[in-house]
């Protein structure tokens, strides 16, 4: 027996059909085309001298060196300000004070200021005259015969016992004239001050018995004893001396040494070692 080719007996695998195109009078449509990136623009051409240069790799950082004072270039000054010379003094970038010219016054501003000048000169007048003593026409009181007016005084360290005699005007201190216990006029003006004050220079005489003191501060203790020996006699001589300050006893006195200091507030010079 002859062999036969097995092709006849196998069946041919069935294979898909191929898409064949639609049939119709237009033309075949043809596949899509994949899309292509747009194209870049060339950029434009340089010119050859103005070609970047490579870039340069860094160098490695090296410390900064402190230049000294004299080479540092100078700070920056906030917009607006000047920059300070070293040469200038304190305040000399300041701008100077505009002073504006005198100008004339007119006939009213001369007399307002002429007549507050007037006022001004005639309060101090009185002022002044308000302090010294106004002396009386004469005594408002005068003391019967044979009578005596004590008072004591005291000023510092000095007390000074006062007897008021009628009299004509007489002055005596520890036995001895005004003008020769006190040498100069102020301390003779100021044991005198109360009697001129209320008008009894003439009319009355004066002894005194002082202590203690120099003479400074006995002739307070003489104005002390004689002001108050005239309020016994006179009454309403009391408001005027009160006024004036002959009635107050003047507490000032020096004051005492202390421990360690040469005076009462004088320290030795300090030292450190």
């Amino acid at each position: 027996m002859t062999d036969e080719p097995n092709e006849t007996n196998e069946q041919p695998e069935a294979t898909e059909p191929e898409a064949q195109p639609p049939e119709g009078d237009g033309p075949a449509a043809e596949p899509p085309e994949p899309e292509q990136p747009a194209a870049e623009q060339p950029e434009p051409e340089q010119p050859e001298g103005d070609a970047e240069p490579e870039a340069e790799q860094p160098e490695p950082e090296q410390p900064e060196v402190e230049q000294p004072a004299a080479d540092r270039p100078p700070a920056a000054t906030p917009s607006g300000e000047k920059p300070k010379a070293k040469d200038q003094p304190p305040g000399a970038e300041l701008e100077p004070i505009a002073i504006e010219p005198e100008r004339e016054l007119s006939a009213e501003e001369r007399a307002r200021l002429e007549a507050e000048e007037e006022e001004r000169a005639r309060l101090e007048a009185e002022e002044d005259a308000g302090d010294e003593p106004v002396a009386r026409s004469g005594p408002q009181v005068e003391i019967p015969a044979g009578q005596q007016i004590q008072a004591t005084g005291k000023r510092k360290s000095s007390v000074a016992r006062v007897i008021l005699r009628p009299g004509d005007g007489g002055f005596e201190v520890n036995s001895r004239s005004l003008d020769e216990y006190f040498p100069r006029q102020y301390l003779r003006a100021v044991a005198r001050q109360p009697l001129l004050t209320a008008g009894y220079e003439s009319s009355v005489n004066v002894q005194v018995r002082v202590h203690g003191g120099g003479i400074t501060g006995q002739a307070g203790a003489v104005r002390h004893g004689v002001a108050r020996a005239l309020c016994e006699i006179d009454p309403e001589l009391r408001p005027e001396l009160k006024r004036r300050g002959l009635l107050t006893r003047d507490a000032r006195k020096k004051e005492r040494r202390k421990a360690g200091l040469k005076k009462a507030r004088k320290r030795p010079q300090f030292s450190k070692r």
